[in-house]
Protein backbone atom coordinates (compact mmCIF):
# COMPACT_ATOMS: atom_id res chain seq x y z
CA UNK A 1 0.00 0.00 0.00
CA UNK A 2 1.28 3.38 -1.30
CA UNK A 3 1.98 6.03 1.66
CA UNK A 4 -0.50 8.79 2.19
CA UNK A 5 1.49 11.89 0.65
CA UNK A 6 1.64 14.83 4.26
CA UNK A 7 -0.92 17.66 3.30
CA UNK A 8 1.75 20.07 1.74
CA UNK A 9 2.63 17.77 -0.81
CA UNK A 10 -0.29 16.88 -2.29
CA UNK A 11 -0.67 18.73 -5.70
CA UNK A 12 -4.50 20.14 -4.84
CA UNK A 13 -3.11 21.84 -1.51
CA UNK A 14 0.11 23.38 -3.30
CA UNK A 15 -2.32 24.80 -7.06
CA UNK A 16 -4.31 26.19 -3.66
CA UNK A 17 -1.02 28.02 -1.87
CA UNK A 18 0.08 29.27 -5.67
CA UNK A 19 -3.68 31.01 -5.45
CA UNK A 20 -3.31 32.90 -2.32
CA UNK A 21 -1.10 35.47 -4.21
CA UNK A 22 -4.38 36.26 -6.22
CA UNK A 23 -6.81 36.12 -3.09
CA UNK A 24 -8.48 39.37 -3.21
CA UNK A 25 -9.89 38.38 -6.94
CA UNK A 26 -10.39 34.86 -5.88
CA UNK A 27 -12.41 35.97 -2.72
CA UNK A 28 -14.48 38.37 -5.15
CA UNK A 29 -15.25 35.34 -7.83
CA UNK A 30 -16.24 33.08 -4.54
CA UNK A 31 -18.78 35.67 -3.14
CA UNK A 32 -20.22 36.21 -6.60
CA UNK A 33 -20.40 32.75 -6.62
CA UNK A 34 -21.96 31.99 -4.01
CA UNK A 35 -24.18 34.92 -4.57
CA UNK A 36 -25.58 33.53 -7.59
CA UNK A 37 -25.69 30.35 -6.62
CA UNK A 38 -28.01 31.02 -3.81
CA UNK A 39 -30.24 33.91 -5.59
CA UNK A 40 -31.45 30.89 -7.56
CA UNK A 41 -33.87 29.96 -4.70
CA UNK A 42 -35.29 33.03 -5.23
CA UNK A 43 -35.79 31.92 -9.08
CA UNK A 44 -37.78 29.40 -7.60
CA UNK A 45 -39.79 31.18 -5.60
CA UNK A 46 -40.49 33.59 -7.90
CA UNK A 47 -41.67 30.73 -10.76
CA UNK A 48 -43.78 29.29 -8.26
CA UNK A 49 -45.76 32.77 -7.79
CA UNK A 50 -45.96 33.61 -11.49
CA UNK A 51 -47.15 29.89 -12.04
CA UNK A 52 -49.54 29.70 -9.58
CA UNK A 53 -50.90 33.72 -10.13
CA UNK A 54 -50.96 32.70 -14.59
CA UNK A 55 -53.64 29.70 -13.14
CA UNK A 56 -55.23 31.88 -10.52
CA UNK A 57 -54.38 29.53 -7.70
CA UNK A 58 -53.46 31.95 -5.28
CA UNK A 59 -53.55 31.39 -1.88
CA UNK A 60 -54.44 34.03 0.45
CA UNK A 61 -54.34 32.44 3.48
CA UNK A 62 -50.74 31.99 3.57
CA UNK A 63 -48.76 35.09 4.03
CA UNK A 64 -46.33 34.93 1.50
CA UNK A 65 -48.82 34.92 -1.29
CA UNK A 66 -51.05 37.34 0.20
CA UNK A 67 -48.75 39.90 -1.55
CA UNK A 68 -49.81 38.32 -5.02
CA UNK A 69 -53.41 38.23 -4.51
CA UNK A 70 -54.09 41.46 -6.40
CA UNK A 71 -54.48 42.65 -9.47
CA UNK A 72 -51.00 43.34 -10.17
CA UNK A 73 -49.76 40.36 -8.11
CA UNK A 74 -48.35 38.83 -11.84
CA UNK A 75 -46.91 41.26 -12.72
CA UNK A 76 -45.14 41.87 -9.47
CA UNK A 77 -43.76 37.95 -9.43
CA UNK A 78 -42.53 38.51 -13.32
CA UNK A 79 -40.77 41.13 -12.24
CA UNK A 80 -38.84 39.62 -9.19
CA UNK A 81 -38.58 36.17 -11.53
CA UNK A 82 -36.64 38.52 -13.97
CA UNK A 83 -34.59 40.31 -11.31
CA UNK A 84 -33.43 37.16 -9.74
CA UNK A 85 -32.56 35.63 -13.40
CA UNK A 86 -31.31 38.66 -13.78
CA UNK A 87 -28.84 38.68 -10.77
CA UNK A 88 -28.23 35.16 -10.92
CA UNK A 89 -26.17 35.19 -14.50
CA UNK A 90 -24.42 38.63 -13.42
CA UNK A 91 -23.43 37.22 -10.27
CA UNK A 92 -22.58 33.71 -12.33
CA UNK A 93 -20.88 35.73 -15.37
CA UNK A 94 -18.64 37.89 -12.88
CA UNK A 95 -18.10 34.78 -10.60
CA UNK A 96 -16.44 33.10 -13.72
CA UNK A 97 -14.22 36.14 -14.93
CA UNK A 98 -12.80 36.07 -11.17
CA UNK A 99 -12.46 32.82 -10.58
CA UNK A 100 -10.77 32.30 -13.72
CA UNK A 101 -8.17 34.93 -13.97
CA UNK A 102 -7.18 33.68 -11.00
CA UNK A 103 -6.71 30.51 -12.25
CA UNK A 104 -5.15 31.31 -15.14
CA UNK A 105 -2.73 33.15 -13.43
CA UNK A 106 -1.92 30.01 -11.30
CA UNK A 107 -1.15 28.62 -14.10
CA UNK A 108 1.18 31.17 -15.38
CA UNK A 109 2.92 31.26 -12.64
CA UNK A 110 3.29 27.29 -12.45
CA UNK A 111 4.56 27.69 -16.18
CA UNK A 112 6.75 30.51 -15.16
CA UNK A 113 8.53 28.82 -12.54
CA UNK A 114 8.28 25.14 -13.85
CA UNK A 115 10.69 27.29 -16.76
CA UNK A 116 12.33 28.85 -14.11
CA UNK A 117 13.30 25.97 -12.97
CA UNK A 118 15.18 24.66 -15.70
CA UNK A 119 17.02 27.26 -15.46
CA UNK A 120 18.66 26.98 -12.29
CA UNK A 121 19.77 23.30 -13.52
CA UNK A 122 23.00 22.48 -15.23
CA UNK A 123 24.22 19.83 -17.61
CA UNK A 124 23.92 16.97 -15.19
CA UNK A 125 19.97 17.37 -14.88
CA UNK A 126 19.71 17.72 -18.94
CA UNK A 127 22.06 14.25 -19.05
CA UNK A 128 18.99 12.53 -17.50
CA UNK A 129 16.27 14.22 -19.03
CA UNK A 130 15.25 14.19 -22.78
CA UNK A 131 14.49 17.44 -23.83
CA UNK A 132 11.05 15.80 -25.33
CA UNK A 133 9.84 14.77 -22.19
CA UNK A 134 10.94 18.40 -20.47
CA UNK A 135 9.05 19.70 -23.18
CA UNK A 136 6.31 17.58 -22.64
CA UNK A 137 6.22 18.89 -19.14
CA UNK A 138 6.29 22.52 -19.69
CA UNK A 139 3.68 22.78 -21.95
CA UNK A 140 1.29 19.42 -21.99
CA UNK A 141 1.30 19.38 -18.57
CA UNK A 142 0.65 22.39 -17.41
CA UNK A 143 -2.04 22.59 -20.42
CA UNK A 144 -3.79 20.17 -18.53
CA UNK A 145 -3.59 21.76 -15.26
CA UNK A 146 -5.04 24.80 -17.25
CA UNK A 147 -7.86 22.75 -18.85
CA UNK A 148 -8.94 21.59 -15.78
CA UNK A 149 -8.71 25.04 -14.14
CA UNK A 150 -10.77 26.96 -16.79
CA UNK A 151 -13.25 24.34 -17.12
CA UNK A 152 -13.92 23.54 -13.82
CA UNK A 153 -13.25 25.81 -10.76
CA UNK A 154 -15.78 28.23 -11.56
CA UNK A 155 -18.16 25.17 -10.90
CA UNK A 156 -16.66 24.15 -7.58
CA UNK A 157 -18.12 27.54 -6.26
CA UNK A 158 -21.38 27.98 -8.39
CA UNK A 159 -22.78 24.49 -7.97
CA UNK A 160 -22.21 23.85 -4.37
CA UNK A 161 -24.17 26.85 -3.92
CA UNK A 162 -26.84 26.35 -6.31
CA UNK A 163 -27.20 23.13 -5.18
CA UNK A 164 -27.62 23.93 -1.65
CA UNK A 165 -30.14 26.80 -2.38
CA UNK A 166 -32.16 24.64 -4.69
CA UNK A 167 -32.57 21.77 -1.58
CA UNK A 168 -33.44 24.14 0.66
CA UNK A 169 -36.37 25.63 -1.56
CA UNK A 170 -37.33 22.16 -1.85
CA UNK A 171 -37.71 21.57 1.75
CA UNK A 172 -39.25 24.62 1.97
CA UNK A 173 -41.92 23.49 -0.75
CA UNK A 174 -42.30 19.34 0.76
CA UNK A 175 -40.16 18.27 3.25
CA UNK A 176 -41.10 14.46 2.51
CA UNK A 177 -40.92 14.72 -1.33
CA UNK A 178 -37.35 16.27 -0.96
CA UNK A 179 -36.43 13.49 1.12
CA UNK A 180 -38.03 10.71 -1.51
CA UNK A 181 -35.83 12.77 -4.71
CA UNK A 182 -32.44 12.96 -2.59
CA UNK A 183 -32.86 9.43 -1.02
CA UNK A 184 -30.67 7.76 -3.70
CA UNK A 185 -28.11 10.10 -4.43
CA UNK A 186 -25.71 8.77 -1.71
CA UNK A 187 -25.87 5.64 -4.59
CA UNK A 188 -24.34 8.09 -7.24
CA UNK A 189 -21.35 9.40 -5.37
CA UNK A 190 -19.64 6.32 -4.19
CA UNK A 191 -18.84 5.27 -7.99
CA UNK A 192 -17.27 8.72 -8.89
CA UNK A 193 -15.16 8.73 -6.33
CA UNK A 194 -13.75 5.12 -7.35
CA UNK A 195 -13.59 5.73 -10.71
CA UNK A 196 -12.05 9.62 -10.17
CA UNK A 197 -8.66 7.48 -9.19
CA UNK A 198 -8.53 5.68 -11.71
CA UNK A 199 -8.86 9.11 -14.06
CA UNK A 200 -6.52 10.26 -12.12
CA UNK A 201 -3.76 7.38 -12.39
CA UNK A 202 -4.77 6.68 -16.69
CA UNK A 203 -3.99 10.62 -16.81
CA UNK A 204 -0.83 10.42 -15.45
CA UNK A 205 0.29 7.29 -17.32
CA UNK A 206 -1.17 9.13 -20.30
CA UNK A 207 0.95 12.02 -19.83
CA UNK A 208 4.01 10.47 -19.61
CA UNK A 209 3.20 8.71 -23.29
CA UNK A 210 3.01 11.90 -24.61
CA UNK A 211 6.15 12.97 -22.99
CA UNK A 212 8.11 9.78 -24.82
CA UNK A 213 5.83 10.72 -28.31
CA UNK A 214 7.35 14.58 -27.91
CA UNK A 215 10.98 12.64 -27.52
CA UNK A 216 10.30 10.67 -30.52
CA UNK A 217 9.19 13.60 -32.52
CA UNK A 218 11.81 15.93 -31.24
CA UNK A 219 14.91 13.52 -31.78
CA UNK A 220 13.36 12.93 -35.35
CA UNK A 221 12.69 16.49 -36.27
CA UNK A 222 16.60 17.25 -34.78
CA UNK A 223 18.26 14.46 -36.52
CA UNK A 224 16.59 14.30 -39.87
CA UNK A 225 19.60 14.09 -42.11
CA UNK A 226 20.67 11.10 -40.04
CA UNK A 227 17.26 9.61 -40.50
CA UNK A 228 17.00 10.06 -44.13
CA UNK A 229 20.88 9.45 -44.99
CA UNK A 230 20.25 6.14 -42.88
CA UNK A 231 16.98 5.70 -44.75
CA UNK A 232 15.23 5.06 -41.73
CA UNK A 233 11.69 6.29 -41.97
CA UNK A 234 9.95 3.48 -41.46
CA UNK A 235 11.86 2.81 -38.22
CA UNK A 236 11.28 5.79 -36.98
CA UNK A 237 7.73 5.86 -38.13
CA UNK A 238 7.52 2.54 -36.31
CA UNK A 239 8.50 4.24 -32.99
CA UNK A 240 6.29 7.05 -33.26
CA UNK A 241 3.35 5.08 -34.09
CA UNK A 242 3.68 2.89 -30.79
CA UNK A 243 4.20 5.86 -28.96
CA UNK A 244 1.61 7.25 -30.70
CA UNK A 245 -1.02 4.05 -29.51
CA UNK A 246 -0.18 3.87 -25.97
CA UNK A 247 -1.22 7.31 -25.69
CA UNK A 248 -4.72 6.83 -27.45
CA UNK A 249 -4.82 3.67 -25.15
CA UNK A 250 -4.49 5.77 -21.84
CA UNK A 251 -7.01 8.57 -23.23
CA UNK A 252 -9.74 6.07 -24.00
CA UNK A 253 -8.70 4.03 -20.83
CA UNK A 254 -9.54 7.90 -19.23
CA UNK A 255 -12.82 8.53 -21.01
CA UNK A 256 -14.37 5.54 -20.08
CA UNK A 257 -13.77 6.27 -16.34
CA UNK A 258 -14.78 9.36 -16.48
CA UNK A 259 -18.21 9.28 -18.89
CA UNK A 260 -19.18 6.17 -17.01
CA UNK A 261 -20.79 8.04 -14.25
CA UNK A 262 -23.12 9.88 -16.88
CA UNK A 263 -25.82 7.06 -17.29
CA UNK A 264 -25.34 6.10 -13.78
CA UNK A 265 -26.73 9.80 -12.97
CA UNK A 266 -29.57 9.66 -15.63
CA UNK A 267 -30.69 6.63 -14.16
CA UNK A 268 -30.44 7.75 -10.72
CA UNK A 269 -32.92 10.84 -12.08
CA UNK A 270 -34.52 8.63 -13.71
CA UNK A 271 -35.80 7.24 -9.97
CA UNK A 272 -36.28 10.29 -8.87
CA UNK A 273 -39.03 11.55 -11.24
CA UNK A 274 -40.87 8.46 -10.75
CA UNK A 275 -40.68 8.72 -7.21
CA UNK A 276 -41.91 12.15 -7.38
CA UNK A 277 -44.71 11.57 -9.57
CA UNK A 278 -45.75 8.67 -7.65
CA UNK A 279 -45.76 11.48 -4.34
CA UNK A 280 -47.61 13.99 -6.32
CA UNK A 281 -50.72 11.76 -7.32
CA UNK A 282 -51.64 11.30 -3.35
CA UNK A 283 -50.74 14.58 -2.13
CA UNK A 284 -52.26 17.90 -3.23
CA UNK A 285 -49.63 19.85 -4.29
CA UNK A 286 -50.24 23.32 -6.31
CA UNK A 287 -49.35 23.54 -9.66
CA UNK A 288 -46.43 26.63 -8.82
CA UNK A 289 -45.42 24.32 -6.36
CA UNK A 290 -45.20 21.22 -8.69
CA UNK A 291 -43.64 23.12 -11.62
CA UNK A 292 -41.25 24.85 -9.18
CA UNK A 293 -40.21 21.89 -6.93
CA UNK A 294 -39.80 20.12 -10.48
CA UNK A 295 -37.29 22.89 -11.59
CA UNK A 296 -35.49 22.98 -8.46
CA UNK A 297 -34.95 18.99 -8.38
CA UNK A 298 -33.56 19.46 -11.94
CA UNK A 299 -31.37 22.31 -10.73
CA UNK A 300 -30.42 20.39 -7.56
CA UNK A 301 -29.52 17.06 -9.87
CA UNK A 302 -27.30 19.51 -12.40
CA UNK A 303 -25.13 20.40 -9.70
CA UNK A 304 -24.67 16.43 -8.74
CA UNK A 305 -24.00 15.60 -12.35
CA UNK A 306 -21.83 18.55 -12.71
CA UNK A 307 -19.33 17.87 -9.68
CA UNK A 308 -18.96 14.34 -10.57
CA UNK A 309 -17.70 15.95 -13.86
CA UNK A 310 -15.61 18.43 -11.89
CA UNK A 311 -13.79 15.35 -9.39
CA UNK A 312 -12.89 13.91 -12.92
CA UNK A 313 -11.53 16.70 -14.56
CA UNK A 314 -9.64 17.60 -10.72
CA UNK A 315 -8.35 13.63 -10.81
CA UNK A 316 -6.88 13.99 -14.51
CA UNK A 317 -5.21 17.16 -13.90
CA UNK A 318 -3.71 16.33 -10.35
CA UNK A 319 -1.92 14.07 -12.76
CA UNK A 320 -0.12 16.02 -14.32
CA UNK A 321 -0.09 18.49 -11.45
CA UNK A 322 2.30 15.54 -9.99
CA UNK A 323 4.56 15.73 -12.89
CA UNK A 324 5.21 19.25 -12.86
CA UNK A 325 5.90 19.14 -9.32
CA UNK A 326 8.11 16.53 -9.37
CA UNK A 327 9.91 17.96 -11.64
CA UNK A 328 10.11 21.44 -9.15
CA UNK A 329 10.83 19.02 -6.54
CA UNK A 330 13.91 17.66 -8.03
CA UNK A 331 17.44 19.12 -6.24
CA UNK A 332 19.14 21.25 -7.99
CA UNK A 333 23.30 19.94 -8.26
CA UNK A 334 24.88 22.66 -8.82
CA UNK A 335 23.81 26.00 -6.67
CA UNK A 336 24.69 29.38 -7.13
CA UNK A 337 25.68 30.56 -3.47
CA UNK A 338 23.32 33.44 -2.15
CA UNK A 339 25.56 36.43 -1.95
CA UNK A 340 28.26 35.22 -5.01
CA UNK A 341 31.17 37.50 -5.56
CA UNK A 342 31.67 39.59 -8.83
CA UNK A 343 35.46 39.13 -10.17
CA UNK A 344 36.80 42.69 -9.92
CA UNK A 345 40.15 42.40 -10.18
CA UNK A 346 42.19 41.19 -13.42
CA UNK A 347 42.18 37.00 -13.75
CA UNK A 348 45.40 35.93 -12.35
CA UNK A 349 45.10 32.08 -12.39
CA UNK A 350 42.65 28.96 -12.54
CA UNK A 351 43.73 25.97 -10.16
CA UNK A 352 42.75 22.72 -9.92
CA UNK A 353 43.58 21.08 -6.64
CA UNK A 354 43.00 17.23 -6.91
CA UNK A 355 40.17 17.11 -8.66
CA UNK A 356 37.52 14.24 -9.23
CA UNK A 357 34.84 13.55 -11.06
CA UNK A 358 32.16 10.86 -11.20
CA UNK A 359 28.58 11.04 -13.48
CA UNK A 360 27.86 7.65 -11.66
CA UNK A 361 30.01 5.28 -9.97
CA UNK A 362 33.38 5.52 -12.18
CA UNK A 363 35.47 8.44 -12.44
CA UNK A 364 36.23 10.44 -15.19
CA UNK A 365 38.51 12.96 -13.77
CA UNK A 366 41.08 11.58 -11.04
CA UNK A 367 42.75 14.04 -8.81
CA UNK A 368 44.09 16.48 -11.15
CA UNK A 369 46.64 18.67 -10.33
CA UNK A 370 46.76 21.75 -12.90
CA UNK A 371 47.24 25.43 -13.16
CA UNK A 372 46.77 27.61 -15.34
CA UNK A 373 48.65 31.04 -15.54
CA UNK A 374 47.24 34.66 -17.19
CA UNK A 375 48.05 34.80 -20.60
CA UNK A 376 48.78 31.00 -21.07
CA UNK A 377 47.52 28.87 -23.80
CA UNK A 378 46.72 25.39 -22.75
CA UNK A 379 45.81 22.42 -25.07
CA UNK A 380 43.99 19.30 -23.98
CA UNK A 381 44.47 16.43 -26.16
CA UNK A 382 43.72 12.40 -25.85
CA UNK A 383 41.61 10.24 -26.83
CA UNK A 384 37.45 10.38 -26.99
CA UNK A 385 36.44 9.75 -23.44
CA UNK A 386 40.01 10.77 -21.89
CA UNK A 387 37.99 13.28 -19.41
CA UNK A 388 38.57 16.87 -22.04
CA UNK A 389 35.78 18.09 -22.32
CA UNK A 390 34.42 17.27 -18.59
CA UNK A 391 37.69 19.22 -17.47
CA UNK A 392 36.88 22.71 -19.12
CA UNK A 393 33.25 21.87 -17.89
CA UNK A 394 34.31 22.29 -14.51
CA UNK A 395 35.34 25.91 -15.26
CA UNK A 396 31.98 27.95 -16.04
CA UNK A 397 30.75 25.31 -13.13
CA UNK A 398 28.19 23.31 -15.44
CA UNK A 399 29.67 20.61 -12.76
CA UNK A 400 31.10 20.53 -9.57
CA UNK A 401 34.39 18.58 -9.08
CA UNK A 402 33.01 15.03 -6.69
CA UNK A 403 36.36 15.81 -4.76
CA UNK A 404 38.89 18.39 -4.78
CA UNK A 405 38.36 22.56 -5.45
CA UNK A 406 38.70 24.09 -8.14
CA UNK A 407 40.01 27.86 -7.57
CA UNK A 408 39.60 31.09 -9.94
CA UNK A 409 42.21 34.00 -8.67
CA UNK A 410 42.37 31.74 -5.06
CA UNK A 411 38.86 32.05 -4.50
CA UNK A 412 36.97 29.03 -4.75
CA UNK A 413 34.72 28.84 -8.15
CA UNK A 414 31.40 28.23 -5.71
CA UNK A 415 32.15 31.68 -3.84
CA UNK A 416 31.31 33.39 -7.59
CA UNK A 417 27.99 34.21 -8.28
CA UNK A 418 27.35 32.51 -11.87
CA UNK A 419 26.86 35.96 -13.83
CA UNK A 420 30.49 36.85 -12.23
CA UNK A 421 32.10 33.67 -13.34
CA UNK A 422 30.62 33.32 -16.49
CA UNK A 423 30.55 36.93 -17.87
CA UNK A 424 34.60 35.90 -18.03
CA UNK A 425 34.45 33.09 -20.27
CA UNK A 426 33.88 32.76 -23.67
CA UNK A 427 32.88 29.25 -25.11
CA UNK A 428 33.87 27.84 -28.42
CA UNK A 429 31.65 24.43 -28.52
CA UNK A 430 31.90 21.91 -31.43
CA UNK A 431 28.54 21.16 -31.81
CA UNK A 432 27.67 24.82 -32.68
CA UNK A 433 24.15 25.97 -32.00
CA UNK A 434 22.71 28.99 -33.26
CA UNK A 435 19.29 30.65 -32.55
CA UNK A 436 16.59 30.58 -34.52
CA UNK A 437 17.35 34.98 -35.24
CA UNK A 438 19.04 37.13 -37.37
CA UNK A 439 23.54 36.93 -37.73
CA UNK A 440 23.60 40.48 -35.70
CA UNK A 441 21.50 38.76 -32.98
CA UNK A 442 23.19 35.77 -32.57
CA UNK A 443 26.84 36.95 -32.45
CA UNK A 444 25.38 39.59 -29.77
CA UNK A 445 23.73 37.28 -28.08
CA UNK A 446 22.04 38.64 -24.59
CA UNK A 447 21.97 42.25 -26.22
CA UNK A 448 19.02 44.19 -27.18
CA UNK A 449 20.43 47.10 -28.72
CA UNK A 450 23.98 45.35 -29.43
CA UNK A 451 27.49 47.35 -30.92
CA UNK A 452 26.47 47.22 -34.83
CA UNK A 453 30.51 48.32 -35.12
CA UNK A 454 31.88 45.97 -32.68
CA UNK A 455 29.45 42.69 -34.09
CA UNK A 456 31.21 43.60 -37.50
CA UNK A 457 34.73 43.74 -36.43
CA UNK A 458 34.45 40.57 -34.32
CA UNK A 459 32.21 38.75 -37.68
CA UNK A 460 35.61 40.16 -39.97
CA UNK A 461 38.25 38.57 -37.07
CA UNK A 462 36.34 35.31 -37.46
CA UNK A 463 36.11 35.33 -41.23
CA UNK A 464 32.10 35.49 -41.92
CA UNK A 465 31.99 39.49 -42.98
CA UNK A 466 32.61 38.50 -46.38
CA UNK A 467 29.28 36.00 -46.58
CA UNK A 468 27.72 37.64 -44.57
CA UNK A 469 27.44 40.82 -46.50
CA UNK A 470 26.92 38.41 -49.87
CA UNK A 471 23.47 37.41 -48.21
CA UNK A 472 20.43 39.95 -49.38
CA UNK A 473 19.40 40.65 -45.60
CA UNK A 474 23.11 41.01 -44.27
CA UNK A 475 23.25 40.98 -40.88
CA UNK A 476 19.58 41.04 -40.46
CA UNK A 477 19.29 37.19 -42.27
CA UNK A 478 17.52 34.65 -40.27
CA UNK A 479 19.63 31.37 -39.72
CA UNK A 480 16.94 29.10 -39.44
CA UNK A 481 16.48 26.49 -36.48
CA UNK A 482 19.63 25.68 -35.48
CA UNK A 483 21.40 27.70 -38.04
CA UNK A 484 19.98 25.78 -40.93
CA UNK A 485 20.45 27.79 -43.60
CA UNK A 486 23.64 28.33 -42.92
CA UNK A 487 26.36 25.69 -43.80
CA UNK A 488 28.77 23.96 -41.17
CA UNK A 489 31.29 26.17 -41.69
CA UNK A 490 29.31 29.31 -41.90
CA UNK A 491 27.63 28.07 -38.18
CA UNK A 492 31.14 27.83 -36.45
CA UNK A 493 32.71 30.89 -38.05
CA UNK A 494 29.35 32.38 -36.65
CA UNK A 495 29.88 30.72 -33.00
CA UNK A 496 33.36 31.89 -32.99
CA UNK A 497 32.56 35.59 -34.32
CA UNK A 498 30.06 35.46 -30.74
CA UNK A 499 32.77 34.52 -28.54
CA UNK A 500 35.27 37.10 -30.05
CA UNK A 501 32.48 39.76 -29.41
CA UNK A 502 31.68 38.50 -25.45
CA UNK A 503 35.45 39.82 -24.93
CA UNK A 504 36.21 37.38 -22.08
CA UNK A 505 39.78 36.83 -20.67
CA UNK A 506 39.16 33.64 -20.32
CA UNK A 507 38.37 31.11 -23.40
CA UNK A 508 37.19 27.25 -23.90
CA UNK A 509 37.56 25.96 -27.22
CA UNK A 510 35.90 22.73 -27.78
CA UNK A 511 37.04 21.71 -30.82
CA UNK A 512 36.17 25.01 -32.17
CA UNK A 513 37.57 24.51 -36.16
CA UNK A 514 36.32 20.77 -36.45
CA UNK A 515 33.13 21.79 -39.26
CA UNK A 516 35.79 23.57 -41.32
CA UNK A 517 37.02 22.85 -44.35
CA UNK A 518 40.61 23.52 -44.88
CA UNK A 519 40.38 26.81 -46.35
CA UNK A 520 38.07 27.93 -43.18
CA UNK A 521 39.97 26.41 -41.08
CA UNK A 522 43.29 28.10 -42.19
CA UNK A 523 41.43 31.45 -41.83
CA UNK A 524 39.36 30.59 -38.39
CA UNK A 525 42.89 29.42 -36.96
CA UNK A 526 44.29 32.55 -37.64
CA UNK A 527 41.51 34.41 -36.11
CA UNK A 528 41.30 32.28 -33.08
CA UNK A 529 45.48 32.93 -32.62
CA UNK A 530 44.73 36.42 -33.00
CA UNK A 531 42.38 36.42 -30.39
CA UNK A 532 44.09 34.35 -27.85
CA UNK A 533 46.26 37.43 -27.95
CA UNK A 534 46.73 38.55 -23.99
CA UNK A 535 43.76 36.02 -23.16
CA UNK A 536 43.78 32.57 -21.24
CA UNK A 537 42.80 29.72 -23.40
CA UNK A 538 41.71 26.69 -23.04
CA UNK A 539 41.80 24.26 -26.66
CA UNK A 540 40.68 20.72 -26.66
CA UNK A 541 41.75 19.73 -30.00
CA UNK A 542 41.85 16.28 -31.77
CA UNK A 543 43.51 17.74 -34.98
CA UNK A 544 47.33 18.24 -33.38
CA UNK A 545 48.23 20.79 -36.16
CA UNK A 546 45.49 23.37 -34.54
CA UNK A 547 47.60 23.21 -31.06
CA UNK A 548 51.26 23.21 -31.91
CA UNK A 549 52.28 26.38 -30.57
CA UNK A 550 50.32 26.21 -27.62
CA UNK A 551 52.29 26.93 -24.60
CA UNK A 552 51.51 24.20 -23.17
CA UNK A 553 50.06 20.60 -24.03
CA UNK A 554 48.39 18.75 -21.58
CA UNK A 555 47.52 14.42 -23.07
CA UNK A 556 44.70 12.67 -20.93
CA UNK A 557 44.33 8.95 -20.26
CA UNK A 558 41.62 7.84 -18.04
CA UNK A 559 41.16 10.99 -16.38
CA UNK A 560 44.37 11.51 -16.00
CA UNK A 561 47.24 13.99 -17.19
CA UNK A 562 49.30 11.87 -18.14
CA UNK A 563 52.25 14.00 -19.75
CA UNK A 564 52.98 18.04 -20.35
CA UNK A 565 55.02 20.15 -22.23
CA UNK A 566 54.95 21.94 -25.55
CA UNK A 567 54.89 20.08 -29.02
CA UNK A 568 58.48 19.47 -29.29
CA UNK A 569 59.01 18.41 -26.00
CA UNK A 570 56.58 16.12 -25.69
CA UNK A 571 57.34 14.54 -29.52
CA UNK A 572 60.89 14.49 -27.88
CA UNK A 573 59.27 12.08 -24.89
CA UNK A 574 58.13 9.23 -27.78
CA UNK A 575 54.77 8.58 -25.03
CA UNK A 576 51.32 9.13 -25.65
CA UNK A 577 51.60 12.22 -27.93
CA UNK A 578 54.45 10.97 -30.23
CA UNK A 579 51.55 8.03 -31.07
CA UNK A 580 49.04 10.69 -31.61
CA UNK A 581 50.75 12.82 -33.90
CA UNK A 582 52.29 9.87 -35.98
CA UNK A 583 48.79 8.38 -36.31
CA UNK A 584 47.91 11.75 -37.56
CA UNK A 585 50.68 12.07 -39.84
CA UNK A 586 51.31 8.82 -40.99
CA UNK A 587 52.47 8.78 -44.52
Amino acid sequence: MSKKKPLEKRPIRRLYQYSLKHRGRLSLGVLLGVIGGASFSGVLASLSRTTNTAFGEVEVEKSLDAIFSTGSGFWIAAGLLLGFFLLSGLCGYFSIYFINYVGFKVVEDLRRQTFHHLQLHQMRFYGKHSSGELISRVTNDTMMVQHAVSGVVADIVRQPALLVSAVGYMLYVDPMLTLISVVVFPISVAPVIILGRKVRKYSRQGQEYMAGLSKVLQENVSGVMVVKSFGMEPYEEEKFNVENQNVFGRLIKTVLARHVNQPLMEFVAGLGIVAIMMYVRVSHLGVGEFFSFAAALGVAYQPVKMLSKVHMEIQKAMGSAERIFELLDEPIDVVEPENGIQLTEPFQELAFDKVSFRYDEANVLNEIDLTIKAGEKVALVGSSGSGKTTLTSLVPRFYDPSEGTVRLNGKDLKSYSFEGLRSQIALVTQDTFLFNDTILQNIAYGQEEPDIAKVEDAARRAHAHNFISEMEEGYQTLVGERGGRLSGGQKQRLAIARAIYRDAPILILDEATSALDTESERLVQSAINEMMKGRTSIAIAHRLSTIQHADRILVMQEGRIVEAGNHQTLLDKDGVYRRLYDMQFAG
